[in-house]
């Protein structure tokens, strides 16, 4: 089983990532991890990919190509591995095509949580994080004991910049306009699957299990 997870911030496909993976016994595979386990490991990519990284750079196309190439080798992703902010554009969709072929693998399809942009911004801008220890919740769905009050260390509760109303918007307006190439590709090769993801956790769940199986 090998899928590509797309959606825009707050979709929840981390969440619905994570309940795949463990289903399945397959890892969940984001760029940024593999930056940090490889950089870890040791690896000559991993450690190009750390001197960018942790100077807060860009990593080179052909790196972060090589990255993911080294990581789904691995013998965990033998039986399938599910890929979480990688590709992000063409050049990269068409080098992981590359890299499947070379390894016998097969795309299964990229799943495509879709939600309105109305109920992202009321799911993300209604985030707090913990100034001191860093641990979230939700005015809504996950709200703290006492408003605005950590439950875990007892500190203040922030709204992160990037979850003002105004900076949602524009991170959607950016990833829509990157994202929206990548779709086409997918849908014009047929693995596009559209997930509605407007619903419970639960609900975005089964309708998952329904395009999988």
């Amino acid at each position: 089983m090998i899928y590509i997870l797309l959606g825009p911030p707050g979709a929840g496909k981390g969440t619905q990532g994570v309940r795949i993976a463990d289903a399945n016994g397959i890892p969940t595979i984001s760029t940024g991890g593999i930056f940090r386990d490889m950089a870890a490991a040791g690896t000559p990519l991993g450690l190009q990919a750390k001197s960018y990284f942790s100077h807060g750079k860009l990593v080179p196309d052909e790196i972060v190509i090589g990255l993911v190439k080294e990581r789904i080798s691995l013998d965990d992703c033998k039986n399938g591995f599910l890929l979480d902010g990688f590709p992000r554009t063409i050049a990269q969709a068409d080098a992981l095509e590359k890299i499947l072929a070379e390894l016998g693998l097969k795309l299964d399809g990229a799943l495509d949580f879709s939600v309105s942009d109305e109920e992202l911004i009321r799911r993300l801008s209604g985030r707090r994080t913990c100034k001191s220890c860093g641990a979230t919740y939700h005015i809504e769905f996950m709200p703290p004991k006492i408003m605005d009050i950590c439950d875990n260390c007892g500190g203040s509760l922030i709204q992160r910049t990037d979850d003002a109303p105004e900076s949602i918007i524009t991170r959607l307006a950016e990833y829509n306009n990157k994202t929206a190439p990548l779709i086409s590709y997918y849908k014009e090769r047929g693995f596009l699957k559209n997930v509605a993801a407007d619903a419970t956790p639960d609900e975005i769940y089964q309708r998952v299990l329904k395009i999988i199986s």
